[in-house]
């Protein structure tokens, strides 16, 4: 019973509008036939009947102009054959006269017998009656008349009667005359029962406007008063939507009826409260994990653990300095530290879309990468992160000298950077009871080895070959080594992030060309050269990193030399 109430209701509608519409339809279908049979009757009968007087008018001119034309030919010597071809013709027009005035008032009596509903009736008797009396008094007259006229004509005497010809003439204009009187009156007749059906005809539209109107009207009234209840409950949900829509999960709506609004009100407030579950995962995890991949998690059609293979680009952030202070701490002090380095470090990763893997000790991974970025940005995403991480190192060490106290002697920090672009696996790793949606693979690992031999070359930024080419628009960068990383058995050309493009100094780009040609003299175990070159960019940056270990690998194959394959790679052992 309760699928059934809202349908019922419609139902109930439907058919009223139906019945209403249906009512109005007979009604103006009665009205319209009314006209259409004034119509009909105007166009079967009155107008025909009319036309047929105008023929027998006419038809009787032509009648005199044969008679006229037969008296010249018959005093004509020698045109017999076309007196009697006018004679002919003459009695041929009489008899077309007496036909087209038979055709009126037979036109007439069935106007008279139709009922029309004009109210002609005494009217059309009265010029039936006319008809009759020109028919059986008048034109017999006329007939006479032009029997005495035409007899002695052929008789072929000598003299004609003009005094009877003019009695002919005018008996026949009396019949004219007769014949456009009645004429005149059945126009006028035809004139105002045209004006009277055009009037019923703009009647009948206003009527079936005003039947349609009220038709309508009385259904829309029904419509309302029945679907009040409705849309009240409906009115409710939409306000109940649109509070959720602004984010407002505490808003409920009441439950009015029992039918199906009810049922779908009680499921609104049903899913209100899953809505509120959900909000409370996801701000209690959101400070945990990114709030992008909370959302994935909670939203999603998956939770991730089957993996998929992806191209990321994985960045590793390690405080430098930080271990021989962090045993000096309590474990208070070394808590706010930590947080306010993560606090400060972070944010450029965040900002620039980067999603925040996981902290491990004072270490930050970061990746990006579809589908929270596009493939083709996430290089340059990553290395705008990184310049921003460098340009806040000054920031980083005023900060943590607060936190520790130690404003007037603030402590030196730096920030060990490594980054790397390619193929890792993505989704939820880790046991049935606990999971972490992280990445790993190769490129994970090569991040983390580049972040730590940083130290070894002296550069605060290394970055893979593959992340240096495809985020060349962003950044200044020199191939510092190639090497085989700790377990892999693939080369790596490494490069040092050395600034944004176009913003290195003079020096720093002499610096730049140095080392790759002592690089490249280094590769061909041209040591002489290779030394000269390295001792020329310590002279301009006295202590950069990779020149001075250069130098001293190159003291080192002096004494022994590498093997005869060797090509300049360089193996790290230790991860």
């Amino acid at each position: 019973m309760i699928r059934q109430s809202i349908r019922r209701k419609i139902l109930t509608i439907t058919l009223v509008l139906i019945v209403l519409m249906a009512v109005a339809s007979v009604i103006s279908l009665m009205l319209v036939k009314k006209v259409d049979d004034h119509f009909d009757q105007l166009t079967g009968n009155y107008i025909p009947a009319y036309g047929h007087l105008a023929q027998a008018n006419i038809r009787s001119l032509e009648r005199a102009v044969y008679l006229r034309q037969m008296v010249i030919e018959k005093f004509t010597p020698g045109t017999e054959p076309q007196y009697e071809k006018l004679k002919q013709s003459f009695i041929d027009k009489g008899k077309a006269v007496e036909m087209e005035i038979g055709a009126t008032r037979e036109r007439l009596r069935d106007l008279i017998e139709s009922k029309n509903g004009f109210d002609d009736d005494a009217a059309l008797a009265r010029i039936d009656a006319r008809l009759d009396d020109w028919l059986n008094e008048q034109r017999p007259a006329l007939n006479r008349a032009l029997q005495e006229l035409i007899q002695p004509l052929e008789q072929k005497r000598a003299k004609f009667d003009h005094a009877k010809m003019e009695e002919v003439d005018a008996l026949r204009e009396a019949l004219n005359l007769k014949i456009n009187a009645i004429r005149t009156e059945l126009l006028e007749l035809i004139s105002a029962d045209t004006r009277l059906t055009l009037r019923a005809q703009q009647w009948v539209s206003r009527i079936s406007v005003a039947i349609t109107l009220i038709a309508g009207l009385i259904g829309l009234l029904f419509s309302v008063l029945v679907s009040n209840g409705i849309v009240s409950s409906i009115r409710q949900l939409l306000e109940g939507a649109r509070a959720i829509e602004a984010g407002k999960l505490d808003h409920n709506i009441s439950i009015l009826s029992s039918d199906e609004i009810g049922h779908l009100s009680q499921a609104f407030n049903q899913m209100v409260e899953q809505l509120r579950v959900k909000e409370r995962i996801r701000a209690t995890f959101g400070t945990y994990v990114d709030p992008r991949v909370v959302e994935g998690l909670i939203s999603g059609p998956s939770d991730g653990t089957e993996g998929q293979r992806r191209v990321m680009t994985v960045l590793f952030c390690d405080l430098g300095g930080f271990s021989r202070v962090s045993e000096q701490l309590t474990p208070q002090a070394l808590v706010r530290v930590v947080n306010r380095y993560f606090t400060i470090m972070s944010a450029p990763v965040r900002e620039n879309s980067g999603i925040i893997d996981k902290y491990i000790g004072d270490a930050i991974m970061a990746y990006w990468g579809a589908p929270f970025n596009d493939e083709k940005q996430q290089a340059h995403l990553a290395m705008r992160a990184v310049l921003d991480m460098c340009a806040r190192v000054e920031e980083l060490n005023i900060a943590l000298s607060d936190e520790l106290g130690l404003r007037e002697t603030p402590m030196s920090f730096d920030i060990r950077i490594g980054v790397a672009t390619g193929e890792v696996i993505v989704g939820s790793i880790g046991s049935d009871q606990m999971k972490n949606y992280t990445v790993i693979g190769d490129t994970v690992n090569t991040a983390a080895r580049l972040e730590s031999i940083g130290k070894t070359y002296g550069v605060r930024v290394v970055v893979s070959d593959v992340t240096a080419l495809e985020a060349a628009d962003d950044i200044e960068a020199r191939e510092i080594d190639s090497v085989y990383l700790a377990g892999q058995q693939v080369p790596h050309a490494i490069y040092e992030v050395m600034g944004a493009k176009g913003a290195l100094p003079e020096n720093r780009q002499r610096l730049k060309a140095l080392y790759a040609d002592a690089l490249a003299a280094y590769r061909a175990q041209d040591w002489d050269k290779a030394s000269e070159l390295l001792n020329a960019a310590l002279g301009i940056a006295p202590k950069d990193g990779p020149s001075m270990l250069l130098l001293d690998r190159i003291a080192a194959f002096r004494a022994a030399p590498p093997p005869a394959d060797w090509k300049g790679v360089w193996r790290f052992d230790q991860k």
